[in-house]
């Protein structure tokens, strides 16, 4: 049985407890390897699962985004797979529209593992950076920020177990939203919003996926208290990286994901880019992910 443990900010009654779920019960497919033979290696994931999905309606109406289906299997069975075989014990789920449902599958996918729910009950009104503020009294060790909206391969979180780092990716023309720029020693110097893509060799796309250590989380934390003490929570968390990025105090090496081996679910659109992606044989020959060497 897995442990769980729930934390509520405000209004439990928001969450909508009533509303259904969607009838998604699937047996978790353990016939992978483990990677995570390093005991010194991040085993806490902080899932990111308030956000309705709205670009993505109606298929979002009766269930949460990270339970629609890539391939046939959904994108967080696709997750848990992946953090299971990288040795990770732990997940922090941020809840929100039909947490309930990710409740339900997460104790039919993820009894292995200990579980502990936070509760944004505001998630119809905030950003990304109001879920992850909320979720500092339950992090207290080095963890993996994961976007429950991703699909990736296991093999592509091998150098992403040691904290401070983060995955970047080379542009391609369906991708926007917040780019990075890389300096000497696979650095990332500086990041950019609002999806201003440059004809820059340095410049590359963030994937939301995030190793940090404590001694980093602790600084990130003082920086949110900040933006929620502002009121600013329609912002993206990526605000705060980009600002304390610039500063100084905070730092990421890069480690680059192929660019054709995952995919964000935003839209339809995406979905069915994905679909394509992930339903194709493909080889597990090249398997070797390397914190990459910027550009001269």
């Amino acid at each position: 049985m897995s442990k769980i443990k729930m934390t509520i900010a405000g209004d439990e009654n928001r969450l909508g407890v009533s509303e259904p779920c969607y009838p998604i019960l699937r047996k978790v497919n353990d016939d992978h390897s483990s990677y995570a033979a390093n005991t010194n290696n991040v085993t806490t994931a902080l899932l990111l699962a308030a956000g309705t999905g709205s670009r993505l309606q109606p298929l979002t109406l009766d269930a949460p985004k990270c339970l629609t289906e890539v391939g046939g299997i959904p994108i967080l069975e696709r997750l848990v797979n992946n953090l299971r075989a990288q040795g990770f014990k732990r997940l922090v789920v941020v809840l929100g529209h039909l947490g309930n449902c990710i409740q339900e599958f997460l104790q039919q996918h993820a009894s292995d593992m200990q579980i502990d729910y936070v509760i944004n009950p505001d998630y119809r009104t905030t950003n990304n950076i109001y879920s992850l503020w909320l979720a500092r009294q339950q992090i207290r060790e080095p963890f993996l920020l994961v976007e429950s909206d991703l699909v990736f391969e296991t093999w592509m979180l091998d150098d992403m177990l040691q904290p401070d780092r983060m995955a970047i990716s080379r542009i391609l023309p369906w991708m926007n939203g917040t780019t990075v720029e890389l300096g000497l020693q696979q650095r990332v110097t500086a990041f950019r919003m609002g999806g201003d893509n440059y004809d820059d060799a340095r410049q590359y796309k963030t994937v939301n996926l995030y190793s940090i250590s404590l001694h980093s989380w602790n600084k990130i934390e003082q920086r949110l208290s900040r933006y929620v003490s502002e009121g600013r929570l329609g912002e993206y968390y990526e605000a705060v990286f980009t600002e304390m990025v610039a500063d100084g105090t905070l730092s990421f090496d890069a480690v680059l994901f192929d660019a054709h081996r995952w995919y964000e679910i935003d839209t339809r659109a995406d979905l069915r880019a994905a679909e394509h992606l992930f339903v194709r044989p493909r080889s597990i020959a090249s398997r070797s992910l390397m914190v990459i060497e910027p550009a001269a």
